[in-house]
């Protein structure tokens, strides 16, 4: 009965649950998109919630959206929860309430211990109307115009052929933070001097698009132990994954249950922080680099992340060629902050890792090393085994159309362009303080009302058949 746009990024056996901080959407509102507050987002979080705990303030109850407790247990994890409770860290059971400080289990996206995904959540369930149709393996090449109004999208068919939809109402561009603004820019819509270098015809001159790319960087640190059960070591023998797998075939619990990470804390690296600004994502498992083989030896991953980096990048075509790689420069740990923050990082998972409920598991950092000590070793050491953690956000930035790097306005329509709307993680103005797949949800619950909202006012296009 709701209109729906999905949106987000999903991994190994279900999705990290979290909405972020109260005070991210607040700042959203502060720059001026009107209705963007925590207060005014909450009850989209829970509208299509179906909360493990039921239905109450903070969480929804029957809705699409599957929120489940892992199903699984770590001794090694709960030794780090209690370290990071001696270090200081509340015990968190929820992260999902608009202050996410302290330390517990994700929250996962899983149905009786099976990744539940959008497609499940809610595509499935109406995929025999009359009026959806999915194409797969079928790009879009680029947007077209009659003035500056959208009416549909060129798309490359699976044999190589092209055919042209044309839109009688609006089009939803919702390809991520990378694609949307390729997509725009290949379409004429993007900064006007690079679109004609490429000998793109300007629709509009937006300056933002492409711009203002952000990402969560993963520090991730490993640290061998002892004494303790790690899946480096379960995974490496016959008999290992054999009891895995029927664990996991008889109760869908243990190891093949696990979401991308089991333990998480929300800390601040230096007083100087008003609220936690960094992540951890702690893991009994550990690998030089993912898609490598796991490590011969116990061990445990304690990644971190700034949740709210102050450098800034960005996404543009390289050429029209829609084949061609764009060009994408995260531009990590660029400014002074974000490079303070990677140093802080590093030792408190030291801190942490030194408390008392740890030393039975006679912790032995191996990334990057205790060799690594001054301030500018551990930033160097932090660009070397950081990673991203698959959270892009920004390049079509949600702001005021006096804004000169807005792409967006409040309600996710292009500025300057009639019936084209972007709805995915490119919008957001600032990076949430977690996760970013939650909020998209969130966002698209929002969309999908405004647009109903519209096409109830609005005549559709008359077209050619």
């Amino acid at each position: 009965p709701r209109g729906k746009v999905m949106g987000g990024c999903s991994s190994i056996n279900g999705m990290i649950y979290m909405r972020g901080q109260s005070q991210d959407y607040d700042a959203w509102a502060g720059a001026g998109n009107r209705n963007w507050s925590w207060q005014e987002c909450l009850p989209y979080f829970k509208q299509h919630e179906n909360y493990h705990g039921g239905a109450s303030e903070f969480h929804g109850a029957g809705g699409e959206w599957q929120v489940s407790q892992q199903r699984l247990s770590w001794p090694i994890l709960e030794g780090f929860k209690a370290a990071a409770i001696e270090a200081g860290l509340p015990n968190k059971p929820d992260f999902n309430q608009g202050n996410n400080e302290g330390v517990g289990y994700f929250d996962v996206n899983q149905k009786n211990g099976f990744r539940w995904n959008t497609a499940k959540a809610f595509i499935a369930p109406v995929f025999a109307r009359v009026n959806l149709m999915p194409y797969i393996h079928s790009p879009v090449k680029h947007l077209t115009f009659e003035g500056t109004r959208c009416t549909g999208a060129v798309v490359q068919n699976p044999d190589g052929s092209t055919r042209h939809y044309v839109a009688r109402r609006e089009v939803i561009l919702a390809a991520g933070a990378v694609n949307s603004p390729t997509i725009l820019e290949r379409s004429g819509i993007g900064q006007a001097d690079r679109l004609a270098a490429l000998g793109i015809p300007l629709v509009k001159d937006l300056s933002g698009v492409g711009e203002n790319l952000q990402d969560h960087l993963q520090i991730r640190t490993v640290f061998k132990v002892k004494n303790a059960k790690t899946l480096n070591t379960m995974a490496s023998s016959w008999w290992g994954k054999l009891t895995m797998g029927l664990e996991y075939a008889l109760r869908r619990t243990g190891p093949l249950s696990m979401a991308p990470s089991q333990l998480g804390a929300f800390a601040k690296s230096h007083p100087r922080h008003s609220r936690a600004n960094v992540e951890f994502h702690v893991q009994p498992l550990s690998l030089d680099v993912f898609g490598q083989p796991l490590h011969p030896f116990d061990a445990m991953t304690v990644s971190v992340c700034n949740l709210r980096p102050t450098s800034r990048g960005s996404v543009h075509i390289a050429s029209a060629d829609m084949d061609a790689a764009p060009l994408i420069q995260p531009n990590y740990l660029a400014t002074d902050e974000d490079r303070a923050v990677a140093a802080e990082s590093i030792v408190l998972a030291r801190q942490i890792m030194a408390q008392p409920a740890m030393q039975k598991y006679a912790p032995l950092e191996h990334k990057p090393g205790l060799a690594v000590q001054t301030e500018a070793q551990l930033i160097h050491a932090a660009g070397d085994i950081a990673s991203t953690i698959f959270h892009p956000v920004g390049t079509c930035k949600m702001g005021l159309v006096s804004d000169a790097t807005a792409v967006v306005n409040d309600r996710f329509q292009v500025h300057g362009i009639q019936a084209l709307r972007v709805v995915d993680a490119s919008v957001m103005p600032l990076i949430t303080s977690g996760n970013t797949n939650s909020p998209v949800l969130m966002m698209a619950e929002r969309a999908a009302e405004w647009l109903l909202q519209d096409l109830a006012l609005a005549p559709p296009l008359e077209i050619d058949a």
